[in-house]
Order: structure tokens, then C-alpha cells, then sequence
């Protein structure tokens, strides 16, 4: 009976085979980025992008103060147009170094988190207002 049902494993992992390589040939890496939603959004600051990786901890930590900063800003307006989802990097980057910069890395470990909190606090609210907005 065992082998039976191994012979059944096999047979149906080979059948599947092909669908999984035609599924694989299909996905093309690519490091352009694209948007569906405000596909005109600005880029990171260039020094979070050519940030060492021994350092990336505060690369996440920017990106989370946007988050939250972004996600708070819909909920406050009550609206989700490109512009207030997401705006420059400028506010994130200015907490970032009026606040953070001189931390050390647990304290920014910290902070990141955080921020992660602030912004799953309003996430349901905000992507009510977004999702009816169609930038979700």
C-alpha cells in the first residue's frame, strides 16, 4: 500500500512539472519598480538606497516613520488621494535626523518598531478610505 501511494507522489510531481516550469519561465526579475497604485510616487533618497547593509536597519527605519506618517496623514484628512498616501520623503527623512540619527542600533531597532505599531494602529481605517478611493 506505501508504495503504492509513493508511486501516486511520483506520477502526480511529475504531471505537475511542466506547469511549474512554464510558471517559472514567466517570472521575469526586474529591478524597475511599478506601481498599480500612484504609480508616480517619489523614489527613496538616494542615500537609503546606497546604504551599506550592516546599516540597512536605518533604511527600515525611515521607511517605517513614512508609513506611519503617511498612514496617519490619510486618516487625519480623510482622504487618499497620490499626493497624501504618498508624499516626498522630506517629513520622514527630517524625524529621521532631528530624532534618530545619533541613536545607537538597539534604539533604533526600537523606534522602527515602534512606528510599525503606529501604523498598523490606523491601517484598517486607512485602507477603508484608501480602498474607496482606488488606492489601495
Amino acid at each position: 500500500m506505501r508504495q503504492a501511494q509513493h508511486l501516486a507522489l511520483a506520477a502526480l510531481a511529475l504531471s505537475l512539472t511542466p506547469s511549474f516550469a512554464v510558471a517559472e519561465r514567466n517570472l521575469v526579475p526586474t529591478l524597475d519598480r511599478s506601481f498599480d497604485v500612484c504609480p508616480d510616487r517619489p523614489a527613496e533618497p538616494v542615500w537609503m538606497q546606497e546604504i551599506p547593509l550592516r546599516q540597512a536597519y536605518q533604511r527600515v527605519l525611515v521607511q517605517d516613520i513614512y508609513r506611519a506618517q503617511n498612514l496617519e496623514r490619510v486618516v487625519e484628512v480623510g482622504n487618499c488621494d497620490c499626493a497624501t498616501r504618498f508624499p516626498s520623503w522630506d517629513a520622514a527623512e527630517g524625524v529621521f535626523r532631528e530624532r534618530h540619527a545619533s541613536d545607537e542600533r538597539w534604539e533604533m531597532l526600537e523606534a522602527s518598531d515602534s512606528y510599525s505599531r503606529r501604523a498598523n494602529d490606523v491601517r484598517l481605517a486607512a485602507k477603508a478610505i484608501c480602498e474607496a478611493a482606488g488606492n489601495w
